[in-house]
């Protein structure tokens, strides 16, 4: 499973348990943060795009 999801106005494709460095974010390093802006994901070969995505949720 993989998403892209926009983050500080870049686009990141993310999984499950991967790190990933993101510039101009507030916070303290290592804390929990959630992003909203999914712009697709995969599962298992089947896609979601766009419109079916107002629920999901990225979290870190």
């Amino acid at each position: 499973m993989y998403a892209i999801v926009s983050i500080a106005g870049q686009q990141f494709k993310v999984a499950k348990d991967q790190k990933l460095f993101v510039h101009r974010l507030q916070g303290e390093e290592g804390a929990s943060i959630e992003f909203d802006q999914v712009l697709l994901a995969e599962n298992e070969g089947n896609f979601s795009i766009g419109s079916g995505l107002e629920n999901a949720r990225v979290s870190a």
